[in-house]
């Protein structure tokens, strides 16, 4: 398949639609078509001229399909480096992200998608206007949805910036610290222009034709927004303590709360096919990764069964595949587990905002609502309920468990033994004489087997925090730019911006603790 790639720039010859850019002749025009071929009068009835926007640009935040760029926007990314998964499949002659050769092709469909996101918004507030600001509001908060996870694999984007575009073409970058707090004023004007419109217009759902996540139930779109707030503060809560506790404490104190309920989570419902079920069901190109065999067995976890299929080549076993390893052929780890099929696609959780209060808690922030100890049983207890597993007290009372040696059957050279740095001895049971840096791994440690499956917020809290404990690669094809026990930080800015932005590329370099290289902290990222 040859990808017709676009970049940023080219995406401004499209604003008048929020089709933003094209692709695969085969795929990428059924997952980008204008089905809206009609006149901006008929548009205008029933909101769908500033309505219709949303539905795929949400579905971009998390490409819905088709399933190769999913792929290639997260689960060759993210969904490895969190430790979550790992395919049997040797691409590119085994020399690729997974042992930190960076597949360009690949990276660009991991920027592309979100510049889809920011031309839909454009279009929205040009449309909207005035005259429907609460359209501009909700689309505040779905922009902060899709970038943050763009900022947080390659730092520096463009935000700020978008559709200023110099004489000589360039597009500046905004530097991650700039972008962070655009978010949080981004969404200071959203919850404040939801909010007045529910008060003004109690019950009114303007958004229901087009929300593929809420209904039209703008309260829980406040709700998320606060809970987005909560989870960037937690972000930055290292580099910057101050602002982190701050916005943290404002999310906590809004009227309207965070979500707490497993039926407010943040789930994209478009009846589609979830891509990770073509991935690890069709293609057979993604498997459990070595972390989740080792610490979802340590612990007996009831979610084991839940989330992977059973291990074809070692019947009645789970088998993992460790990250970065030599893979001579497919066959070699094609039967380990599978993925077990998953429904609608999900982006936040009420286990996840759980566990969010408990750091809150932990750091001494006003309004979370219990203490670390409560909370951390909490978010435990609504993970368990979201998945149907049964065993709740008994696995929150367990204060022996811990993750398991790993032992790869195929090749002995990659598996981890009990001696290693590498191999967390956290256990379950909270614990109000440990240490708050040993009450934080056990935090992040059920966050990460919480947020199952989505690796991209799962490998941002592994480099903010260093949890839960990773296996680092075995092979390391970075050239010496990844230190292979530190593991990669970000992701290098695409070729197609440093042939046509150059000079927006290096206003981006120079926002950087370093080179452009995958070896290189991001702002928020501290260790």
């Amino acid at each position: 398949m040859k990808f017709k790639i676009i970049t940023i720039l080219t995406i401004f010859a499209a604003l008048g639609s929020w089709v933003a850019f094209t692709g695969c002749d085969k795929d990428f025009d059924e997952f980008n078509k204008d089905p809206y071929a009609v006149t901006e009068t008929e548009l205008g009835a029933d909101y769908r001229l500033i309505g219709e926007p949303f539905i795929n640009t949400i579905r971009n935040i998390y490409v819905q399909g088709p399933a190769w760029i999913t792929q290639l926007q997260q689960n060759l990314l993210g969904d490895v480096y969190s430790g979550y998964m790992m395919p049997p499949t040797p691409f590119a002659g085994n020399s690729n992200n997974m042992n930190y050769n960076f597949v360009d092709g690949w990276n660009t469909w991991a920027w592309n998608p979100a510049y889809n996101v920011m031309s839909s918004a454009k279009f929205v507030k040009e449309k909207a206007g005035t005259d429907y600001p609460e359209f501009v509001a909700w689309m505040d908060i779905v922009k902060v949805a899709a970038m943050h996870r763009l900022s947080d694999m390659f730092g520096p984007i463009i935000y700020s910036e978008f559709g200023k575009v110099s004489d000589d073409g360039t597009i500046l970058y905004d530097c991650q610290e700039k972008v962070y707090d655009q978010f949080f004023k981004d969404l200071d004007s959203g919850v404040a222009g939801l909010t007045k419109y529910v008060n003004d217009n109690p019950g009114a759902k303007p958004f229901a034709a087009f929300d593929e996540v809420y209904a039209g139930d703008i309260p829980k779109w406040i709700k998320l927004a606060n809970s987005m707030r909560l989870r960037l503060a937690i972000r930055i809560s290292k580099v910057d303590p101050a602002r982190a506790k701050a916005e943290g404490e404002k999310a906590l104190a809004n009227t309207y709360g965070v979500i707490t309920d497993n039926g407010d989570n943040f789930v994209v419902k478009t009846g589609l096919e979830h891509p990770l079920n073509v991935m690890s069901g069709a293609w057979n190109d993604v498997r459990m990764g070595a972390p989740m065999e080792s610490i979802l067995k340590g612990y007996n976890d009831p979610r084991l069964g839940v989330y992977f299929e059973q291990s074809k080549q070692f019947p009645g076993d789970y088998k993992g595949i460790r990250q970065g390893i030599a893979i001579a052929s497919k066959g070699q780890y094609e039967n380990f587990s599978a993925l077990k099929k998953l429904g609608d696609v999900q982006l936040m959780t009420a286990a996840e905002v759980t566990f969010l209060r408990a750091e809150a808690a932990l750091r001494g922030w006003a309004g979370a609502g219990g203490s670390a100890k409560e909370l951390y049983e909490a978010g435990i207890t609504a993970s368990f309920a979201q998945h149907g597993a049964s065993g709740t007290a008994a696995y929150l009372a367990d204060a022996t468990s811990k993750p398991v040696p790993y032992v790869d059957p195929v090749n002995p050279a990659n598996s981890v033994d009990a001696s290693s740095p590498n191999l967390s001895t956290a256990t379950i049971a909270w614990n109000d004489a440990a240490s708050t840096e040993a009450k934080l791994e056990k935090i992040i440690t059920q966050k990460w087997i919480a947020m199952f499956p989505d690796g991209q917020e799962a490998w941002s809290e592994f480099r903010r925090t260093g949890y839960p404990k990773l296996f680092p690669v075995v092979v390391n094809n970075s050239g010496g730019t990844i230190d292979t026990e530190k593991q990669v930080k970000r992701v290098k800015f695409i070729g197609n911006e440093y042939a046509q932005n150059p000079k927006g590329v290096a206003s981006g370099v120079a926002c950087l603790k370093g080179p452009d290289t995958g070896g290189t902290n991001l702002w928020w990222d501290v260790d």
